[in-house]
């Protein structure tokens, strides 16, 4: 961000709730140098019932060259709440930075210049004030040991759960970028205290650089609004929550960002799961159909095997390496399906809980293949997995970007729904087994994850239908009528008497 001083507009955006007391010297003590950019300072008061509003606003009329703005919430909107407006006022008035400060004198307006030096020169997205960089600075500025103790507990957690490296989470003197702050959902946050931790959390899986000033403490008469004990459990609840929702485990919409999509899909490999398994089971050799290929990932892995793969999917793939052939076909528009005569293996790999009609998806595979019966290997999430009954028992069905409960699911299976399905359609199913959790790849592939998995194909293997994460089928499609009826009459008519 290299604007010039006269064009960046910096918003300080100063949060206020019962400040009468401090709110005027929090504005004396901004520095000059502020002053000299295309500033703004805008003030909520948050309801206060006390004279905030009124000292803002005297205080206004005694300093007309203070480019500064006075706005009242009729109906308290929490500190959270507070914050939403703020950011959505600096974003529509195409504001480059906000500082947010608290009116109640807490932090130091004298340092705002370090604050946002950092994003001013391109190196950070979001600057957090700390005061936890200096060793002891906190209580030497008069920050209760109670605070000081639990402050270093909770960052401590919070760090662990969150695989980051901050010394103060819990600081309300911040500096956005608000080209970052555009693509947040902070607008989805909660308006309590926690709302700092959810933004925070955010900025984590939108990968933005988030760097930490240190600053100055100070505690003085003014009032803490902050139940202790309920603002901890909050901002652990959410620090936990938000790493099961980027475990695809729980889904948390304000954690919901949309990035790096291709980690949805990629391969799991090195130990049991769906796409082992199935390139497991394809021979050396063969001839492959790849149904919703996707990239072709496990096109690649077959064709080092040395089978023929054909990728069928909806988009089309950029590396047609990866596949020997493509072809471009919605798998709702099973009309458009070509003639599948040649194959020796179709792979269905967590594809028909996506469709509108598997069924007559399995119709046209079965018509399609007339006489040549591959082998059909089909992998769908099992909605009786122990997880999903565990959160039915406090009313949960919690949605996510993926799992057994992703979005864009259609379709629920168990074991005897799909095999119900499979025989309906007309296959035979040859193999019906389970496929324990992907552990690895929600926690890394270490000790901890190998365990759980082999600990849960044990449980697999006591109950299946309970500990599977994923059922996996093999079944072969029997031939339809009229192919059986023109076979019968070609070598009806070749037969000698």
């Amino acid at each position: 961000m290299n604007k010039p001083k006269n064009i960046l507009k910096i918003l300080i955006f100063i949060v206020a709730y019962n400040a009468q007391h401090h709110l005027e010297n929090v504005l004396n003590r901004i520095p000059q140098s502020i002053l000299n950019y295309n500033y703004e300072i805008l003030i909520i008061d948050d309801s206060s019932i006390d004279e905030t509003f009124k000292i803002g606003k005297n205080y206004q009329s005694h300093h007309k060259n203070l480019n500064l703005k006075i706005l009242y919430n009729p109906d308290n909107q929490g500190y959270g709440g507070n914050q939403k407006l703020g950011y959505y006022y600096a974003i529509i008035n195409n504001f480059d930075l906000v500082v947010l400060l608290h009116g109640d004198g807490q932090y130091a307006p004298e340092i705002m210049e370090d604050m946002i030096a950092p994003i001013l020169n391109g190196s950070a997205d979001a600057i957090v004030g700390s005061r936890m960089l200096k060793k002891w600075n906190a209580l030497r500025g008069g920050m209760p040991i109670y605070k000081y103790v639990g402050n270093k507990i909770l960052t401590f957690l919070q760090n662990r759960i969150l695989k980051s490296n901050l010394t103060d989470f819990h600081s309300g003197y911040r500096a956005y970028s608000i080209k970052m702050l555009k693509t947040l959902p902070f607008q989805r946050n909660t308006n309590d205290f926690h709302f700092d931790t959810q933004i925070l959390i955010q900025l984590f899986f939108k990968k933005a650089i988030v760097k930490e000033v240190s600053i100055p403490t100070y505690y003085g008469d003014e009032i803490c609004y902050v139940n202790g004990f309920r603002y901890a459990w909050n901002v652990i609840k959410t620090s936990i929550l938000s790493r099961l929702h980027s475990m695809f485990i729980l889904y948390q919409r304000e954690f919901d960002l949309n990035v790096d999509s291709n980690f949805y899909y990629t391969l799991k490999l090195g130990y049991t799961s769906s796409h082992s398994m199935a390139i497991d089971a394809v021979q050396n050799d063969s001839i492959v159909l790849d149904l919703g290929c996707n990239k072709g990932y496990i096109g690649k892995e077959l064709k080092n095997k040395g089978c023929y793969v054909t990728g069928l999917d909806y988009v089309s793939i950029k590396d047609k390496e990866n596949v020997d052939k493509f072809i471009r076909l919605n798998l709702n528009e099973v009309k458009k399906f070509p003639i599948i005569d040649k194959f020796d293996y179709i792979l269905m790999l967590d594809i028909i809980e996506h469709l509108d009609n598997p069924e007559s998806l399995l119709d046209i595979i079965r018509e399609k293949s007339k006489l040549k019966c591959p082998t059909v290997i089909i992998t769908v999430p099992n909605i009786a997995f122990f997880f999903i009954r565990f959160q039915l028992l406090f009313s949960h069905f919690n949605y996510g970007k993926q799992g057994i409960l992703d979005l864009t699911h259609r379709r629920l299976f168990t074991f005897e729904s799909l095999k119900k399905l499979c025989e309906a359609s007309g296959y035979k199913v040859l193999k019906m087994t389970g496929i324990p959790a992907p552990f690895p790849k929600a926690l890394g592939k270490n000790k901890i994850s190998m365990f759980l998995l082999n600990l849960n194909k044990i449980l697999i293997f006591l109950n299946k239908g309970l500990f599977s994460y994923q059922i996996y089928i093999e079944a072969i499609p029997t031939p339809v009528i009229s192919e059986l009826l023109l076979y019968s009459m070609i070598k009806s008519s070749k037969r000698k008497y």
